[in-house]
């Protein structure tokens, strides 16, 4: 084989590769382009999350900064789109105070929510002789004594979303529901008797959700 052959046959290889590689990105690019207009035209909502009640079994400060507590929450989700489904994963709830932990986590079980679908989960939130900041184990005994506590009952998970029968990638779910959660066990404190000195109270808060 001349040199002058060897030449075009190695140019003929080059032109070849780079065919089909213009190819695969431009295959990549048609692919890509099609998710984001039907992503555009379905207009995905986020998840709606509502707080809608908490049942104190236990709010107990000991010594100066040990906390435990058993709290029962009812967490309302919606899904507000009529073509999207949701699959919940890895999502675990726990109760912050004053921008720190104070409960353990709670899982809550993986699930696909349909179209325009809600789900109800009754998770506890609950500790044990958790030693909290210095800081606010004082400020949570004076709120107790004062008749109430603002907490911030958060979910952290991941979601994906479904259309027909494509599934994207996981995005990370961030919920706060901040609520006043009272102490007073009368009716006329909002609170109703529920057995073993558990007092369940009517919440009805809107939660900020960022996915």
């Amino acid at each position: 084989m001349s040199v002058k052959e060897c030449t075009h046959h190695k140019d003929k290889k080059r032109k070849l590769v780079r065919r089909l590689f213009a190819g695969i990105l431009i295959f990549l690019f048609v692919v890509l382009l099609t998710i984001l207009l039907v992503w555009a035209i379905l207009q995905p909502k986020k998840p709606r999350f509502i707080l809608q009640d908490a049942t104190i079994f236990n709010f107990n400060v000991s010594a100066p900064n040990i906390f435990s507590t058993s709290i029962q929450v009812t967490i309302y989700a919606r899904n507000p789109n009529d073509k999207i489904g949701v699959y919940y994963d890895k999502m675990k709830t726990y109760a912050n105070y004053h921008n720190q932990q104070i409960t353990y986590y709670t899982q809550i079980p993986s699930v696909y929510q349909g179209h325009k679908d809600v789900n109800i989960w009754s998770p506890f939130v609950f500790s044990n002789n958790v030693p909290i900041s210095p800081y606010n184990g004082p400020d949570l005994k004076e709120d107790q004594q004062n008749g109430g506590v603002w907490l911030d009952f958060k979910i952290d998970g991941r979601v994906k979303w479904r259309v027909g029968t494509i599934t994207t990638g996981h995005y990370h779910l961030h919920v706060t529901c901040n609520a006043y959660v009272p102490f007073g066990n009368h009716p006329g404190d909002g609170g109703i008797v529920v057995g073993n000195n558990a007092v369940k109270y009517q919440l009805a808060r809107s939660c900020d959700v960022s996915v």
